[in-house]
């Protein structure tokens, strides 16, 4: 909508242009821009217009900062036989780079074959445009039995979970499970 905006705002501009220099051309008097109702009117246009496009974009932008992170989670490989060394990567997409409930997570991986992965940091007193919150997590798990898993990622402040993200595993029996 911005860039709408912008365009009409340009649009707007040149008919004005085009407006003032068709006046001019009809004897031109030292001191009358704005005592052409036609000109005021074209330049009160196009400076409102401008504003209405600056204003859209500096909400849009404020919007996206002030929005909440999303997780994307990936195993790499997503399916395998047992035994399986699986490599997690979650990325922090979007958000403000100090978005406060982000800030200092504890962090919890939890595999779905009876064990829970869990670490937290100590860290500075977060500081509104100071602080960054960490946009990348890792984590690397061997699954020794077959079957299909749902792996889950979840940040939490104290106890409350502020995030998650989950992803699905297969994995088939390999030639020595169940010797």
């Amino acid at each position: 909508m911005g860039r709408l905006l912008a365009a009409t705002a340009g649009v707007l501009y040149t008919v004005c242009i085009g407006l003032k220099s068709a006046l001019e051309s009809k004897a031109p008097v030292q001191g009358t821009i704005m005592t052409d109702p036609r000109r005021a009117s074209c330049t009160i246009a196009a400076l409102a217009v401008a504003l209405v496009a600056t204003t859209a974009v500096t909400a849009a932008q404020r919007d996206g900062a002030d929005k909440k992170p999303s997780l994307s989670l990936k195993a790499t490989p997503p399916a395998g036989f047992a035994p399986l060394r699986v490599h997690l990567v979650v990325d922090v997409k979007g958000g403000a780079n100090d978005y406060a409930e982000f800030y200092c997570p504890t962090v919890q991986w939890d595999w779905d074959d009876g064990t829970v992965s869990e670490n937290s940091e100590d860290c500075d007193p977060y500081e509104a445009g100071k602080s960054s919150i960490k946009r990348r997590y890792s984590a690397d798990h061997t699954f020794r039995f077959s079957g299909d898993r749902r792996l889950t990622f979840r940040l939490k402040q104290k106890d409350k979970v502020i995030a998650s993200a989950t992803t699905t595993l297969t994995i088939r029996a390999g030639a020595n499970e169940g010797f």
